[in-house]
């Protein structure tokens, strides 16, 4: 009974996924964050602006 214990860790272990691996990462993406602004899905805040594209265009990239 306690294989079925130390099989069910490994497996877990095995299956886990790394931090961040679910999310691709895209140029414009990088872009826009490094320049210490942000992604948004809809429009951005009223006292900002989009200046450009995140995740391939999905997204907004706004700026103060």
């Amino acid at each position: 009974m306690r294989i079925l214990y130390l099989l069910f860790a490994v497996l877990f272990l095995l299956f886990q996924a790394a931090p961040g691996s679910a999310d691709p990462i895209f140029a414009d993406t990088a872009e826009c964050r490094s320049q210490g602004n942000f992604c948004r899905a809809g429009a951005c805040p009223p006292t900002f602006a989009a200046s450009g594209s995140c995740h391939g265009g999905l997204l907004r990239c706004c700026s103060k």
